[in-house]
């Protein structure tokens, strides 16, 4: 059993930055890869990054790339996003995940744990 609390979301400006942070408890945190994930309103929920078990690994979606970093503090059981240059399409609920059975880090379907979300809110 894993728990996953996300925290860092808010309410900023076109081209201001947020680090989310997602706190891990439960199974040993090294051991799985981490995903962040987002839904807007209306829409479903879709992949934003991941980063594998040991963070040698990093993984985004086209959009984010060159503005926001995924990374992993194990001994803090942390995940974090660091989010630059946010655009009001960045605007969310974004969601940590842990993938426990070493699936496809970018699949929403291989997660087995979720948080329950921070709400990203970008104005123009």
């Amino acid at each position: 059993q894993v728990q996953l609390v996300e925290s860092g979301g808010g309410l900023v400006q076109a081209g201001d930055s947020l680090r989310l942070s997602c706190a891990a408890s439960g199974r040993a945190f090294s051991s799985y890869g981490m995903g962040w994930f987002r839904q807007a309103p209306g829409k479903e929920r879709r992949f934003v990054a991941a980063i594998t078990s040991s963070g040698g690994s990093t993984y985004y979606v086209d959009s984010v790339k060159g503005r926001f970093t995924i990374s992993r503090d194990n001994a803090k059981n942390t995940v974090y996003l660091q989010m630059n240059s946010l655009k009001p399409e960045d605007t969310a609920v974004y969601y940590c995940a842990a993938n426990t059975r070493r699936l496809a880090l970018t699949i929403r379907g291989n997660y087995d744990y979720w948080g329950q979300g921070t709400q990203v809110t970008v104005s123009s």
